[in-house]
């Protein structure tokens, strides 16, 4: 414990110090100075400022937001250690630097320029892949003699699923390089070193930042049979709390739109966010389940067969990306119609009961009848508070928190797009840490992903995934939201 505060100590000196070496901020954001904003200007809510402008930052610092950050981050780990397997046994030197490293990721990404530059030079990679998808798109579906799509085309299907298919593709090529496995390994060692972490977990973790929840433990294929209780969990979990490169280009398309300024801006963030939840998530798991076996810190990358050839490499992964498509397409499709179901039922209730019209008076015009985004925006209101968002926004948020988790993180992102360019939310920093928030596939529908996925790999070990299923759903969960307190705290 003694760790923990003197960690937490030396994060608020660096945050006040920060604040003073950071008053000019190459890419910042314009903090929204008034909290009503028309319609006609709901697509300008967020301006970033790509342009490297030299004006002082926008970032703002203050005891009271750094406060309420520390107590939102105390409170989820506190959440984690109720639901411990073992709490005696929880390493909080783990915890300490776990939760150092991300809240120093959190300032290097918001306040420190060359940090940001990097993150800014990854997102225009990722904005070059979107570009790329783009002509192999028009070439597709533009009329025949025409250099663009048609605006009746211009869909969801169209614009954003395709993007999977080519960073699928892209990444198969990457991977049968070596390159990927390269970065893996590089990270993989650098959390052994810090947390202590055995080298199959790290590869895992490491991995799930580029890969999915299921291609990500092909690469410790060999270890999974072996793994320990709290090692099976961490690989679990690490799925739950970060995101796929392929399906971060998707969300980055969602949230910037058209505009590239806007895309830069998102690419930043979601991929501080993928970043951020790794040293996150092993915190949460290893306080759920505590290490208390011997481990083995050996990092070797199994070699998964991805082509025979580069031909081959682009066929298999081109392929894999149009049943990642076609699934996510058929999964929306799905949800999106249950949602509506679900709504038409409660719409009819409120109805009947007078609801609505004392609904659509006391949210103030935020909700106009009883639906399921209303039950889910009032039940995640107060964690939303907890974590520091703006009272305003508490339940708008608390409710794509709640369709990520019952349902998926696309249908999160899609809500938060949509209230974003609705201008609903009062403010920009409510935003930015729903980004972070929503950052993973922590939702119920992975729970059985994993444990057909990585059962699949080690079918030893299928009754224990099930057992811990709902456990990394809390640990994803928690991770993510423990990013967007930081991210919120230092944003002030």
């Amino acid at each position: 414990m003694r760790q923990i505060l003197i960690v937490v100590g030396l994060v608020i000196c660096m945050l006040f110090i920060s604040s003073e070496l950071s008053a000019q901020v190459a890419d910042s954001i314009q903090i929204l100075e008034n909290t009503q904003v028309s319609n006609s200007d709901a697509g300008n809510l967020i301006v970033a400022n790509t342009q490297g402008n030299t004006g002082s930052s926008s970032w703002s610092f203050n005891l009271l937001s750094i406060l309420r950050g520390l107590l939102g981050m105390v409170a989820l780990i506190a959440i984690a250690w109720v639901f411990s397997m073992n709490r005696r046994a929880v390493n909080w030197r783990l915890v300490a630097v776990g939760f150092g490293l991300q809240v120093i990721l959190a300032i290097g990404v918001l306040q420190v320029e060359f940090v940001q530059m990097f993150f800014e030079f990854v997102g225009k990679l990722f904005n070059l892949v979107l570009d790329f998808t783009k002509e192999g798109t028009t070439f597709l579906f533009k009329p025949l003699g025409g250099d663009k799509i048609a605006s009746p085309l211009m869909s969801f299907a169209i614009v954003v699923l395709p993007t999977m298919i080519f960073f699928s593709a892209l990444t198969s090529v990457l991977f049968y390089f070596g390159i990927i496995q390269k970065i893996i390994s590089a990270m993989a060692w650098i959390m052994i070193r810090l947390l202590r972490l055995s080298g199959a977990e790290s590869l895992s973790v490491a991995g799930n930042i580029f890969l999915g929840q299921t291609e990500s433990p092909l690469l410790v294929k060999a270890y999974l049979e072996k793994m320990s209780k709290s090692e099976i969990l961490l690989v679990m979990s690490g799925g739950m709390a970060t995101l796929a490169g392929g399906v971060l280009a998707v969300y980055i398309s969602v949230l910037g739109g058209d505009d590239p300024a806007q895309r830069l801006l998102f690419a930043k963030h979601l991929l501080a966010a993928s970043v951020m939840a790794a040293p996150g998530v092993v915190v949460i798991s290893k306080v759920l389940c505590p290490q208390t076996e011997a481990i083995d810190k050996n990092v070797d990358v199994s070699q998964e067969v991805i082509g025979e050839n580069i031909l081959d490499a682009i066929s298999n992964g081109t392929t894999q990306g149009l049943k990642l498509a076609v699934n996510v397409a058929a999964m929306l499709l799905s949800f999106i119609a249950f949602i509506a179901l679900v709504n038409y039922v409660l719409l009819k209730i409120g109805m009947w009961t007078s609801l609505n019209d004392i609904i659509a008076s006391a949210t103030v015009g935020q909700y106009n009848e009883l639906s399921l985004q209303l039950i889910l925006g009032y039940v995640f209101a107060p964690v939303m508070w907890l974590i520091g968002v703006a009272s305003e926004d508490v339940t708008l948020v608390g409710r794509v928190l709640g369709e990520k988790i019952i349902l998926t993180e696309f249908i999160g992102y899609i809500s938060l797009a949509d209230l974003k360019n609705a201008g609903a939310l009062a403010h920009e920093k409510s935003v930015i840490m729903a980004t972070y928030m929503l950052c993973g596939f922590a939702n119920f529908a992975s729970i059985g992903i994993q444990i057909g996925g990585i059962g699949s790999l080690a079918p030893g070990k299928k009754v224990l995934l099930s057992q811990f299923g709902m456990r990394a759903l809390l640990a994803g969960t928690l991770a993510s939201l423990m990013s967007a307190a930081i991210v919120g705290m230092i944003m002030g």
